[in-house]
């Protein structure tokens, strides 16, 4: 039997994070992953001769963390290439209106509203002023696994600014708060769909409110891209890790999370291989974790056991195109650029609407999508006279009526995209594929294609139902979560994984 000081089941950038701060404090640390590749869904690929990323691609919070620094990421490959504008913004619901560049600079970003939407001016004012210390006080207490000593601390460091608005913000819906600063769905619908949609949920449920915090990110954090792709953020971590001594095993599935005299002894593989260790790690899904890898849990376990069974699972939400174009497209009537993120999103009623008919199994006609072609910043990502187009699809259920075996609404996904082009982004398709929910699941180890995520911010920590999705610390001892289901949730932050790893050290270290 191998033996390591710490076992991290999963190899997204969550786990990959963990990994590099135990093995740099001295743990012996053992990284597993099924797939041949780390990275998950923050990983890029090859595909048709160019390189794709997975999910999204650009980042936003990992960049106000301290990480890339303590870990030296830079040393290990890691380049950031700034977005600016961060994004452009449109909603289906107001064709009139063109595309608004949203900047990291407020006033920049007030120059370009006031072009298009002049009474919009004030609100968003308004909305800066409100919000902008919000998500600076939200990414600080982001950097420490939340209690509510910590969250003062962090609060009284910032003179309490901010604390207000992430108190009563976090009560209510995104929806509403967004319509108490912006009379047109160019800006809120926008702004609706990079927070709870992204989420997946609909921004008119109540405790969503800080997803309205999005906008307000980007004025905070700048957004970039890592040169080569997303997936170039993992690999450094990886650089790192193994830099330490670590040792990644990928390919070999976990089969189970042993305990033995009421904790956690260590891991079997799927190759029969068993690795013993006093502490696991998973940045897998925390229900296939309790529910599917663990193995002789202790009776003290059994009511967290309980509340995991009685929880229904997700499906779905997310689906995306990678195509491949010998030509880069171009937006109609606007000379818009799309290498910075087009978003072009269904207004606030059709966002609740296509919560529920995803529901049901259906997608809204016009759904929401985040656009871009990363090869229009990053040339590395495709062959010379070669781009490649990037198109999100939120809200697309993972039991689809139509069912996805055959191609007929990702095709039809690409027609409405084009339909917003000039003539002639069609024809310049080389080749593209299609991940759709039932793909995440397959080739990502989703369960029912869907990525769990914790949302609602610090407050939602302090009086989460689920006590280990914040702690960090399962009722196992030994036994510890990380990832996008854990504190802070969404995106590609890392913050969980650095928080996972410093309540472990504070226990072992």
């Amino acid at each position: 039997m191998e033996a390591a000081d710490a076992v991290v089941v999963g190899g997204g950038h969550n786990g990959l994070i963990t990994a590099a701060y135990l093995q740099r404090a001295g743990m012996r640390t053992v990284v597993v992953e099924a797939r041949e590749t780390v990275g998950g869904t923050a990983s890029s690929e090859p595909f048709a001769g160019a390189t794709v990323n997975i999910c999204s691609c650009d980042h936003i919070t990992f960049r106000a963390t301290p990480i890339g620094e303590e870990l030296d990421l830079a040393a290990h490959g890691l380049e950031y290439l700034d977005v600016e504008p961060g994004q452009h913004q449109s909603s289906w619901a107001t064709p009139e209106v063109p595309p608004w560049a949203h900047h990291g600079d407020v006033d920049a970003t007030l120059e370009a509203l006031g072009a298009v939407l002049p009474a919009e001016v004030d609100g968003y004012r308004r909305y800066a002023a409100a919000a902008i210390p919000a998500a600076r006080l939200i990414l600080a207490a982001a950097q420490h696994p939340p209690s509510f000593g910590e969250l003062a601390k962090v609060a009284a460091r910032r003179r309490f600014s901010g604390l207000r608005h992430v108190v009563s913000w976090s009560r209510r819906s995104a929806a509403d708060i967004l319509r108490s600063y912006f009379q047109s769905d160019a800006v809120r619908a926008p702004t609706a769909m990079s927070g709870p949609m992204v989420w997946g949920v609909s921004p008119e449920f109540p405790g969503t409110g800080l997803g309205a915090l999005t906008m307000a990110m980007r004025h905070v954090a700048p957004v970039g891209r890592p040169r080569g792709g997303s997936g170039a953020l993992p690999q450094s971590v990886l650089g790192a890790f193994r830099a330490a001594g670590g040792v990644l095993s990928a390919g070999t599935p976990v089969a189970s999370i042993d305990c033995e005299a009421g904790r956690v002894r260590g891991v079997t593989l799927g190759d029969g291989r068993q690795i013993a260790a006093p502490v696991v790690v998973s940045a897998c899904d925390p229900q296939r974790t309790l529910l599917r890898f663990l193995r002789g849990a202790p009776p003290a376990a059994e009511p967290m056991l309980h509340r995991w069974r009685a929880k229904g699972g997700d499906h779905g939400y997310e689906s995306k195109i990678d195509a491949v174009l010998d030509r880069p497209p171009t937006l109609r009537g606007t000379d818009v650029p799309l290498g910075p993120t087009l978003v072009i999103a269904p207004a606030l009623a059709d966002a609740d609407r296509g919560y529920h008919l995803m529901k049901r199994g259906e997608i809204l006609h016009h759904p929401g999508l985040l656009v871009n072609v990363p090869s229009a910043l990053d040339p590395s990502m495709a062959p010379q006279g070669r781009h490649v187009l990037s198109l999100e699809v939120l809200f697309t259920p993972y039991a689809f009526r139509g069912g996805w075996g055959d191609l007929r609404e990702p095709e039809r996904w690409l027609h409405l995209f084009a339909d917003r082009c000039e003539p002639g982004l069609l024809d310049s398709i080389v080749d593209w594929r299609a991940m759709t929910p039932d793909v995440y699941e397959r080739d990502f180890h989703l369960p029912n294609g869907h990525a769990a995520s914790f949302s609602g911010g610090p407050l939602a920590a302090l009086r989460n139902d689920d006590p280990e999705l914040t702690d960090y610390e399962t009722a196992v001892p030994g036994l510890y979560l990380t990832g996008a289901a854990t504190f802070p949730g969404a995106g590609i932050w890392g913050a969980a994984g650095r928080n996972c790893a410093t309540v472990v050290l504070a226990r072992h270290g």
